[in-house]
């Protein structure tokens, strides 16, 4: 982060300096855990679903913090009076506040990524291709709500060229927010699924809550959407106030693909862009790969990138870990997919499962916030381990119905298991796996498989 005065955080932040410390008057980082405050720091005193920050900055200020940002209708006892405080209304509205006023200080294009799934594998793929040409900011890990975004805004500096925003949200308004932070040129949409649907109704909020990611659109600005999608395809028909373009395997998007060939950790696939025809490396597999890669296409062409350019930078692409992770151990082979699950994810993982010619074991948990499509999705779930699954190990409460649906397919009984809780599978995997096996484990984040594939790597 460059550095912002203390007279630029009261201004940004909308707030009052109530104290005022003599021998610091700039800061060149905003943080929200006390850990992380130094000297150098604001301390910014978020309040949490489970964790009030105004509890901890006098922590803070003992570690050597001397600018502090709180509510001012909380009144913690401040035992250091030799440093800045700063009083807002709101600290999580001032934090975001104060990221949009210190993104402005640099004048590059931002690029913001959504979609139901695959949206963090979207936004990788995106940096790993503009990277080959430009410096490029992005989020780290799944830093990409109310609080993740701001923070990796401040991580922008003099030297990057653009940035890749992820936006996740779980309900309406919440990319709408994050884009009034960013203020993107180019919007990146991967998919409309039924992630977080419990709060959005059906698949129609999904994709009106994702549109939000166009609020601040123009003629000028530049919205990425899969053409394939029932529901973004609508958009081609429609006369929109900014510019559209489509990817896909349909070959009335703007760029599709004709052909691919996978091997067991890589894709060799050929796009059709312009009425020319292009051969793309990626060091990954699935269809839905292509997908991505497809999207980063547009976004580095629209960013006056060459062919050549851009297929350097996707032959060198890395997944974030847990999304899809090929293990390969000496007596088995594990596909760690455990990060996040849906009904569009667990499809792509399991017909990634379906491609080897070994035992293919699924070990599939609970998908969360589906409210009353719970068990139709889980039921959906089932269709995809029909023919991709050997063997199935179900656990927890929802996975039931996964079971179900592979017995009314007539699936062998014998090679189906349910464990109520990620214990009781740990317990009895030793007696499954078998030399040979390739294992695909997958769930939603709240399940914690990332255990079990930890007790499969030892």
């Amino acid at each position: 982060m460059e550095y912002l005065t203390i007279k630029e955080l009261i201004l940004a932040s909308k707030g009052n300096l109530v104290c005022e410390s003599k021998d610091c008057d700039k800061v060149n980082d905003v943080v929200i855990d006390s850990r992380k405050a130094t000297k150098d720091n604001a301390f910014v005193a978020i309040v949490g679903e489970n964790l009030d920050g105004h509890n901890f900055i006098n922590l803070a200020i003992n570690q050597g913090c001397r600018t502090i940002i709180k509510n001012k209708n909380n009144n913690v006892d401040i035992e250091n009076k030799e440093v800045n405080v700063i009083e807002v209304d709101n600290t999580q509205i001032a934090l975001g506040d104060i990221a949009r006023f210190y993104k402005e200080k640099f004048e590059i294009p931002y690029i913001a990524v959504t979609g139901s799934v695959g949206k963090t594998t979207t936004r990788d793929m995106i940096h790993y291709t503009i990277s080959s040409k430009y410096n490029a900011l992005k989020n780290v890990g799944n830093l990409n709500n109310h609080f993740g975004v701001p923070l990796t805004l401040f991580n922008l500096n003099k030297e990057h060229e653009c940035a890749v925003i992820e936006m996740g949200m779980s309900n309406f308004k919440e990319i709408e927010y994050l884009v009034n932070m960013v203020n993107p040129q180019i919007g990146v949409i991967s998919n409309i699924g039924y992630s977080h649907v419990e709060n959005l109704g059906d698949r129609n909020g999904v994709f009106k809550a994702k549109m939000e990611i166009t609020t601040n659109f123009n003629e000028s600005s530049l919205l990425i959407v899969n053409g394939d999608d029932d529901c973004l395809k609508t958009l081609k028909n429609q006369k929109l106030v900014y510019k559209l373009k489509t990817f896909g395997f349909e070959k009335d998007n703007d760029i599709y693909c004709d052909s691919y060939d996978m091997t067991d950790d890589s894709t060799t696939f050929t796009a059709v862009i312009d009425g020319n025809t292009e051969k793309f490396f990626i060091p990954t597999v699935g269809k839905h790969n292509i997908y991505n890669a497809m999207s980063a296409i547009l976004v580095g062409l629209n960013l006056n990138m060459t062919i050549e350019e851009i297929k350097d930078g996707l032959k060198v692409f890395q997944c974030t870990k847990n999304r899809l992770d090929i293990i390969k151990k000496d007596n088995i082979t594990i596909i760690d997919s455990v990060y996040n699950a849906s009904i569009d994810s667990m499809n792509a993982a399991l017909n990634i499962l379906g491609r080897y010619e070994n035992r293919r074991v699924a070990i599939l948990g609970d998908m969360f916030e589906m409210g009353e499509f719970a068990e139709f999705a889980h039921r959906q779930v089932g269709k995809f381990a029909v023919e991709n699954t050997d063997v199935l190990v179900a656990i927890g409460k929802h996975s039931e119905y996964i079971v179900k649906e592979l017995k009314e397919n007539n699936f062998n009984s014998e090679n189906i298991y349910h464990f109520n809780n990620k214990e009781e599978a740990i317990e009895n995997l030793d007696s499954i796996i078998q030399d040979g096996d390739v294992i695909l484990v997958k769930a939603s984040r709240g399940m914690y498989l990332e255990k079990i594939v930890e007790h499969l790597n030892k």
